[in-house]
């Protein structure tokens, strides 16, 4: 299967349709811009969603479900929202069809509803509705939920999993008694996104805060993470939202505080969306397929058996039956395809390019000398091991997969970073490498605005205290295209 990937060096876009294609990820939808998450993609999602979902209870967080429409006048309540999200926004004007006299299915015109209803392409508005209702004291205070959604913004240029007009996604929303609570709880879970994308995607990342062009509608501030993906171009993989009172204000949601004065209340908004499976896709994966995380794979060992006739059949399945169980009962996910409708080459190539982390096989010498193959997929390289002592081998495998892809990307993303200190040596770098450029900028949006139409590279971030350090961008210097003073270097990428 292999053979149905394009290189990576011929044409990195079609390379990454054909990855989530051949790995059984997506595949199109009738409805232009949308996409149908196939049970491989799903599997991975559930994955990452189980993880998420235990770290977010963790730190207090409950899950809630708001409706899917949302009346159109509450999301004009917040100017900056609705100029941020008008021209994407689905709109519901009818509640039934009809046949007309040509025969034609059409809206039914006594059906027209006396108020639009958007569909949710996210539910600040909805939610802020629910919480002036619920809020009337700081006892009431804090409030942590989170749901589990998908969500809808129109969207002219798509692709799989980086960008579509439907997708599934989380999004938490909280109010709070302060703003420092607020701030706190926004950096917190900033930070979650961090362990996750580091830990469990094995995606190193920036830990950053937007410029004021870049935040989200509605927001004082946005923080995020920016990855970085194997054709030089940026990814952002998360973002956590200080909503000041804005929002407080624009839906009277007000609170006693403990001085018995009336105050709006502090809100924060933040979320990760499927496109992390997009993220995932272009850090690890190469020209034979999909690459996984171990921490995350849907299946993290598959064993295929080898035999050529029903004596060797009967040992060699018994054997792997029990390696099955036993690797099961290690707490591993593992999968045993004795199907004899498909030979074990082709096996061996339809899980690397699902990318499975390890391949365990095993044939008549293999019953015989107590021993099997076991391959691993982020090398591709393979051995031969005792039995005895396997659930402990395997167990060791994956972790050093795991910190392999971690490390390998890292080593990636760092390689990919350029400080520059002119305009010229911007522009060349972003032409011929591409990837992280830390320059100086003078902070106002004029200059942010025309580097952005020239070279079409955005500011992805200014990076916040754990990555300013590691990067060096805490210096003064000078904006490179105007010679203004600047406070800091900031983290320049083309980007999806």
């Amino acid at each position: 299967m292999a053979d149905v990937i394009t290189p990576r060096s011929v044409d990195y876009a079609q390379w990454y349709v054909d990855v989530v294609r051949a790995a059984k990820l997506a595949d199109y939808s009738p409805v232009r811009g949308c996409m149908i998450i196939l049970p491989n993609g799903y599997a991975l999602w559930e994955n990452m969603r189980a993880v998420l979902d235990r770290m977010f209870k963790e730190t207090g967080h409950e899950n809630a479900y708001f409706p899917l429409f949302i009346p159109q006048s509450f999301l004009a309540k917040e100017a900056e929202h609705v100029e941020g999200f008008a021209k994407e926004c689905a709109v519901v004007t009818h509640s039934r069809l009809k046949i007309d006299e040509k025969g034609q299915l059409i809206p039914d015109p006594e059906s027209k509803l006396e108020e639009n209803l958007i569909v949710r392409p996210t539910s600040e508005t909805i939610i802020w509705d629910a919480f002036s209702r619920w809020i009337q004291s700081w006892r009431d205070l804090p409030i942590l939920i989170n749901q589990w959604a998908n969500v809808v913004r129109w969207e002219m240029r798509t692709r799989l999993f980086l960008r579509t007009m439907e997708f599934l996604w989380q999004e938490g929303h909280t109010a709070h008694a302060t703003r420092e609570e607020a701030i706190e709880e926004a950096l917190r879970i900033l930070d979650i996104y961090t362990t996750f994308a580091e830990e469990y995607m094995a995606m190193p990342v920036i830990q950053g805060v937007k410029t004021p062009s870049e935040r989200f509608a509605g927001a004082v501030d946005t923080y995020c993470i920016e990855a970085l993906m194997q054709d030089g171009r940026a990814l952002q993989a998360g973002t956590s939202h200080f909503l000041g009172q804005n929002f407080a204000k624009a839906f009277d949601c007000k609170f006693q505080n403990q001085n018995n004065e009336l105050e709006y209340v502090w809100a924060t908004s933040w979320g990760v969306s499927t496109r992390l499976i997009g993220a995932l896709v272009m850090t690890h994966s190469d020209d034979q397929g999909l690459v996984l995380p171990p921490r995350l794979a849907p299946t993290q060992v598959v064993i295929i058996p080898i035999f050529r006739n029903d004596v060797e059949k009967s040992a060699v399945l018994e054997q792997a039956g029990r390696i099955e169980r036993e690797l099961k009962d290690a707490g591993f996910t593992v999968k045993l395809d004795a199907r004899e409708t498909h030979r074990p080459g082709w096996k061996f190539n339809e899980y690397e390019v699902q990318g499975v982390p390890v391949r365990v096989a095993i044939g008549p010498r293999d019953v015989e000398q107590g021993t099997v193959e076991l391959a691993r997929r982020d090398t591709r390289t393979k051995e031969t091991v005792p039995q005895e002592g396997l659930a402990e081998r395997v167990r060791t495998l994956l972790d050093d997969i795991q910190q392999n892809l971690l490390a390998r990307a890292r080593a990636f993303r760092d390689e990919m970073t350029t400080r520059v200190d002119t305009y010229e040596e911007f522009k060349e770098v972003l032409e011929e490498k591409g990837g992280f450029i830390l320059a100086h900028w003078d902070g106002t949006p004029e200059t942010e605005a025309r580097i952005k139409e020239e070279t079409r590279a955005t500011i992805r971030c200014i990076p916040l205290d754990r990555d300013a350090e590691a990067l060096g961008t805490r210096e003064e210097g000078r904006d490179m295209l105007t010679g203004k003073p600047s406070k800091q270097r900031v983290v320049f990428a083309k980007a999806y």
